[in-house]
């Protein structure tokens, strides 16, 4: 895969996670706000999923986030030292299917498998 694509697809996926963390940033707030207007003993709450498991389920997720983008900065990295699209583990290249649904793969399918 030539750089420009690879760049593109990156630029794509980070505009992606950016608009995922943003809006699990928004949830963290307002979860925030609910848990100080809340009384302290949400585990007991006939209502269903407490404020305490719906903060892990969004913490959970917006450090997932960081990692994408984290594994996005390393694979703009890898775009510039001309290793993009090759496997990490053996050194064939990662197909092309593979990095247009996940840009950022370091790893072949075989060897990821």
């Amino acid at each position: 895969m030539d750089p420009d694509t690879a760049m593109r697809m990156l630029d794509d996926r980070e505009r992606e996670v950016a608009h995922r963390l943003t809006r699990l940033l928004d949830d963290e707030a307002s979860l925030r706000h609910d848990r100080a207007d809340a009384n302290a003993d949400d585990e007991h709450d006939p209502e269903g999923s407490t404020l305490s498991g719906e903060w892990a389920q969004v913490d959970a997720l917006r450090r997932g986030a960081e990692a994408e983008r984290a594994e996005i900065a390393a694979a703009r990295e890898r775009v510039a030292a001309g290793a993009f699209g090759t496997c990490e583990n053996c050194g064939r290249p990662v197909a092309d299917a593979r990095l247009e649904v996940l840009p950022f793969a370091r790893r072949c399918i075989s060897c990821a498998a």
